[in-house]
């Protein structure tokens, strides 16, 4: 039953970055859209889907326990703008041609993971995670003082999904029951832009074909699914294999931005990424002698 389970975690957990990963597909059917309104509808979706699921699982006990804790609703009110936050620059990335920009910060997103937890967890680093460390912030500064740009959508999403990982690690909250709380804070907001804009955003909503609506619609599946699935891997395999699986996401967004939509990678990108995966090949190299060492 036990490698049942862990087998099913394995499983889950490639479901999930893949789908991640192929996420783009989907917001490029949307590219005429801004950026914002996708948004929107990524949030109502969200909140309604999540809200299904949370009825139908009869899970409604976890957030009935969790309205009468008003810390934890207080750290989920930041989690909430921190990841939208992270959709909304991640949407614009990817239909205004800077999918390379959104690989390399989730390539980023877990050297940043172990700086934050020394910083707020008090978790110590090793030799290897500080080299790896090192060699991710060289590329960043060869980008800026040899190129004269720093790779800025990179590291706010790379900087805003690991904040919002560290503080829905605090809270504590299963993912199913964070993200109906996390959407139901930002649904009367995107309501509210939605009926203020009513000859704008939701004109464009009801005067779309079906085909648009139901993409619109879609958003909250495309949100929903992929995390669920993390969240099932996350309790049946331990961190430091789900750790290996994380690549997994911004290796088809790299691999499809210049392949399916030609993004130029020159000798600027080259660098960054370059010395990024050479950090990522140490953190890796770590976790494996550290996974062997525990064994």
């Amino acid at each position: 039953m036990h490698d049942t389970e862990y087998h099913k975690g394995i499983c889950y957990a490639i479901v999930a970055y893949t789908l991640w990963g192929i996420a783009p597909l989907y917001f490029k059917l949307l590219s005429d859209v801004p950026a914002t309104e996708i948004l929107l509808h990524r949030i109502l979706w969200s909140f309604i889907f999540v809200t299904l699921l949370v009825v139908l699982s009869s899970n409604t006990a976890r957030l009935r326990a969790l309205l009468k804790r008003p810390k934890q609703l207080g750290v989920l009110c930041i989690t909430s703008l921190l990841i939208a936050a992270n959709w909304l620059i991640f949407i614009w990335a990817v239909n205004n041609d800077h999918m390379l920009d959104a690989s390399l910060g989730y390539f980023i997103n877990p050297l940043v993971n172990v700086l934050l937890g020394m910083l707020f967890l008090g978790e110590r680093l090793r030799k290897l995670q500080w080299l790896a460390l090192l060699f991710a912030a060289t590329g960043v500064l060869l980008q800026l003082i040899s190129f004269g740009s720093i790779p800025t959508i990179s590291l706010v999403l790379a900087l805003t999904f690991a904040f919002y990982g560290l503080l829905r690690k605090k809270v504590n909250v299963d993912a199913q029951t964070g993200l109906l709380v996390e959407t139901a804070i930002l649904a009367p907001v995107a309501l509210l832009y939605l009926m203020q804009n009513i000859d704008g955003s939701l004109t464009h909503f009801i005067d779309s074909n079906l085909s648009r609506q139901f993409l619109l619609m879609s958003a909250g599946i495309v949100t929903t699914v992929p995390l669920l699935c993390f969240a099932a891997s996350a309790v049946r395999i331990p961190l430091s294999l789900l750790g290996f699986f994380q690549y997994i996401g911004p290796s088809i967004m790299f691999i499809m931005a210049i392949s399916l939509f030609n993004e130029p990678f020159d000798s600027e990108e080259a660098t960054t990424f370059g010395f990024i995966w050479a950090g990522l090949i140490l953190f890796t190299i770590d976790i494996f002698y550290k996974r062997k060492k525990s064994q």
